[in-house]
């Protein structure tokens, strides 16, 4: 009984590892011919980084980051974050087509901020690389307290 027991697990482990080596197979193969760089959305942007110089801390900043679609596929942003939560992405949810543009719009909350900021946004997408680094940075001054 313990051989046949035995024989069942093997068989059964071995079908198992078959199956989802052409599972990986398959999605590799499907990657390569979709992932060729020809063929992918392009991101491309009028700027990467903006200076908004000197501000007074609280105020509140907004930046408009234009871009084009200069591939050959539908361009995706599958996300957009911050590197701290002062600074808020707002990205178009719906594929952005060959030749067509939209605009990542970046919010800046200077409340409790002093000196020179420098924040990031980390764009993810189906274009190659898969993620776009945006900058905004600047001097924020605090105002002299009334005694």
């Amino acid at each position: 009984m313990p051989k046949q027991a035995f024989v069942v697990v093997f068989f059964l482990f071995l079908f198992n590892c078959s199956e989802n080596k052409e599972n990986i197979q398959e999605l590799t193969t499907n990657d390569i011919q979709v992932g060729s760089e020809a063929n992918l959305p392009v991101m491309t942007f009028e700027n990467t980084e903006y200076d908004f110089g000197k501000i007074t801390q609280g105020e509140v900043v907004t930046v408009d980051f234009h871009f084009r679609n200069t591939g050959k596929k539908n361009l995706i942003i599958s996300g957009a974050s911050g590197s701290c939560g002062c600074t808020v992405p707002k990205w178009p949810k719906e594929p952005i087509p060959p030749g067509k543009t939209g605009l990542i719009q970046v919010i800046f909350d200077s409340e409790g901020k002093k000196g020179y900021q420098e924040k990031t946004i980390t764009i993810a997408t189906n274009c190659e690389p898969a993620t776009i680094m945006l900058k905004i940075k600047g001097e924020i001054i605090v105002p002299e307290t009334v005694k």
